[in-house]
């Protein structure tokens, strides 16, 4: 269960990195594309390339061929109610 933050969801920082992780524990799909991501943050192509890096950098997304998701920690921990905003 996560709750989200009030005021722009992709304003850059630890900000787009949580809206990130929120929007890929969120999806249904589990997987999204960066575009999609880009599209539905409303943020700038490099800053999320940066934020998506060091999440997954940190082990708390998966990337693979231009797709990321939530590491299976991370789904595990929201699953257990351990991460809210």
């Amino acid at each position: 269960m996560h709750q989200e933050a009030s005021g722009p969801r992709a304003s850059g920082g630890s900000r787009l990195e949580r809206a990130v992780v929120l929007e890929l524990l969120d999806d249904a799909e589990q997987r999204r594309s960066l575009a999609q991501l880009r599209e539905e943050l409303g943020a700038g192509a490099e800053e999320l390339e940066a934020a998506v890096a060091a999440l997954a950098a940190a082990g708390v997304l998966c990337l693979s061929d231009g797709l990321t998701w939530a590491a299976p920690a991370a789904r595990r921990l929201d699953e257990l109610e351990l991460i809210a905003i």
